[in-house]
């Protein structure tokens, strides 16, 4: 597994976490890091997509609902929810992922902490917020 693969899958780990508890995240995190041994790229990466996340979730969980049609963000799976929330934010924010890569990476982790038909669900939100980047010029990459 890739450096960036591992930094998402503890990413979502740790997101997944998160969502059923009322820690701080800083402590929780810090927590998180002591219970693993990650190599310093994988760890790097995986706290720029959590702190990401987590800084900027209102602005990725508006175009998440934008972009899940008849869905509301409590009804959609905890691993679903948090794969798309990583991916969302790569593409609003990190100019050195191509959209295309955080659709795919996203697709392939909830496939293989989901099922197929979870993936097609996440595939097809993300290639809505794709579109809607590209239509207001925030995702030419």
């Amino acid at each position: 597994m890739g450096t960036r693969r591992a930094a998402r899958e503890l990413a979502l780990q740790f997101l997944f976490q998160q969502e059923f508890s009322a820690d701080d995240p800083e402590a929780s995190l810090s927590y998180f890091w002591r219970e693993r041994k990650v190599p310093g790229r994988t760890r790097q990466f995986a706290e720029r997509l959590i702190r990401g996340v987590i800084q900027k979730r209102d602005e990725i969980d508006r175009l998440l609902s934008k972009c899940a049609d008849n869905w509301n963000l409590d009804r959609m799976g905890t691993v679903e929810r948090n794969v798309m929330r990583i991916a969302l934010y790569e593409m609003l924010f990190c100019d050195d992922i191509p959209p295309i890569v955080s659709i795919n990476e996203a697709v392939d982790i909830t496939k293989e902490f989901c099922d197929r038909e979870s993936g097609q669900f996440v595939n097809g939100v993300l290639d809505r917020a794709l579109a809607e980047l590209t239509t207001r010029g925030e995702s030419e990459r």
